[in-house]
């Protein structure tokens, strides 16, 4: 079997030419693999929310029987710390490592990734931590993507493809949302909309959701029945919850990246000790507010059919948020995803009822605020807009929103990025590279990759000929793309805004290849 990059040169570059259509194929069955290990993915987190409630019903009442979960969540801290220690690249929500690895920084083995997430997850939702599915079926996807490509022998470019299908099938699987899926793999993971990426993305997603809905119905995730639009003369209301949303999402940055520093400095503790103390906060949460266990599901259910007291959002938005950072900062396996569309539904309940309250604002519109702030934090939080509005919109099942909801994310965005907060999943990535002393990948002397480039407007290499751009004297220019025409690379060809290049270089010169297209394009190193 051939590894990845141990491709000739010449059949690199003959395939090259027909990969746009290749990636269709490859797409779809990357999306069938993804979709079923997200799928199996997600059942396994549905049993586990069942057995945690059911045994929380059975030992409620009872000191010997409380005192016996208690010893339950122990051995559960136990088991995800062994699992940590097998394969550190399962810790967290999973984006941050795919992220890593399309960037080529690192490379994990793809199979313990696989198998130690979807048993790290499972453990973690018996316990009840406060931890989404949609991180880690973005990871488990992606390296089943990987792993089709090693199968297949495929070089880095094209594995670097199918990972990025991998990861849109996988959000696709795990929210009945295809298009979000596409649409995140492109925004946040591979951060380019070429052609090329976005219809191999689309198959894989489209298969993933078949595949998804096959098991779990085709119901939207959130069952929300919304009226009426709020009328244009509302929107002011709108404007201040996507100015709160930007503020509150900072808020939440900040704070995430303190609880893991709070954890880094428990560093002179054993990990399995480290992993414990949520552990042990859930076993106290399931007997006094078991609503806050697990990804949150129930309490947007309860905050939509329940109609609580500003007083009760208040004291359940804060508990969660807080749950959510002694979570998430332990490193134990899971994603920070759902957790915060919870929080940001339960702004959206608690703005709506005090507006409601307070200044005679229309009862019945609070349901369009509670599924506006969603995608406002979301867009806050993470800053990938488009897909925080097509993924509010597949999951309530509806797209009349899409004028309220792009209006309130992006005065989130902006708010966000006046306030200079980064990304939280750029931040992330960032501390994955630095604070876990991640190896950095390095190729092998005679491997080849081809790195893709998209030129950006106004860039230096925008009006720039390809033997001015002072590349590398060991790489080569294989295929300049110019809408749907492909142009042949002479040195002479002059570059123009919106070009996607395609360049081979020698893996050991993949550093300097980059210090080179990091201040002329817009570039992907695959």
């Amino acid at each position: 079997m051939k590894r990845t990059g141990e491709m000739k040169a010449g059949q690199m570059v003959s395939r090259y030419s027909s990969l746009r259509t290749l990636l269709v194929f490859e797409g779809l069955l990357v999306g069938v693999f993804a979709g079923l290990v997200s799928t199996l993915y997600r059942f396994a987190l549905g049993k586990a929310d069942e057995i945690r409630n059911a045994a929380l019903s059975f030992c409620s009442g009872s000191p010997l029987r409380i005192a016996g979960w208690f010893a339950v969540l122990a051995v559960l801290a136990v088991l995800v710390s062994l699992l940590l220690k097998w394969e550190p690249m399962i810790s967290g929500s999973g984006i941050p490592q795919v992220e890593a690895e399309i960037a080529g920084y690192i490379r994990p083995k793809w199979w313990r990734v696989i198998v130690g997430k979807i048993a790290g997850g499972f453990l973690c939702i018996v316990g009840g931590l406060s931890l989404g599915r949609e991180g880690p079926s973005i990871q488990l996807g992606g390296m089943t993507g990987k792993g089709v490509s090693r199968i297949l022998g495929r070089f880095r470019l094209e594995e670097h493809f199918l990972i990025t299908c991998g990861a849109s099938a996988g959000l696709s699987a795990a929210f009945n949302a295809p298009l979000a899926g596409v649409m995140f793999a492109l925004e946040e993971v591979h951060k380019n909309f070429s052609a090329m990426v976005l219809l191999s993305c689309m198959a894989a997603s489209l298969v993933a959701d078949y595949i998804a809905n096959s098991m779990f119905g085709m119901e939207p995730v959130f069952s929300f029945t919304v009226n009426d639009m709020i009328p244009l003369g509302g929107y002011v209301y709108i404007l201040i919850l996507g100015v709160l949303c930007g503020v509150l999402g900072v808020v939440y940055n900040k704070v995430l990246l303190a609880s893991q520093t709070a954890y880094k400095k428990l560093g002179f503790l054993p990990q399995t000790v480290r992993i414990l103390i949520p552990f042990l906060c859930a076993g106290v949460l399931g007997f006094v507010m078991p609503e806050v266990l697990g990804g949150g599901h129930n309490m947007i259910a309860a905050l939509y059919n329940g109609n609580p007291a500003l007083s009760a959002i208040l004291v359940l938005l804060l508990v969660k948020f807080l749950y959510s950072m002694v979570s998430f900062g332990s490193g134990a396996p899971g994603g920070i995803f759902f957790p915060l569309l919870v929080l940001g539904a339960y702004i959206g309940g608690a703005y709506g009822t005090a507006v409601t309250d307070w200044f005679g604002f229309d009862r019945s519109f609070v349901a369009n605020l509670v599924i506006i702030a969603m995608a406002a934090l979301f867009s806050a939080i993470v800053r990938a807009p488009v897909t925080g509005i097509v993924l509010i919109s597949e999951m309530t099942g509806s797209f009349s929103h899409l004028l309220s909801l792009s209006t309130a994310s992006l005065v989130a965005y902006i708010v966000a990025e006046l306030l200079r907060s980064k990304p939280v999943y750029e931040s992330l990535t960032e501390r994955l590279l630095a604070g876990r002393k991640v190896k950095i990948a390095r190729g092998k002397a005679r491997a080849k990759s081809i790195i893709t480039s998209v030129i950006e407007e106004g860039s230096e290499a925008d009006g720039c000929t390809i033997e001015n751009l002072g590349l590398p004297s060991e790489c080569l220019v294989v295929s300049v793309t110019r809408g749907a025409d492909e142009l042949i690379p002479r040195g002479k060809l002059r570059l123009k805004a919106g070009d996607t290049l395609a360049t081979m270089v020698s893996e050991r010169d993949l550093a300097a290849m980059e210090s080179v297209l990091k201040h002329k394009v817009s570039f992907e190193e695959t």
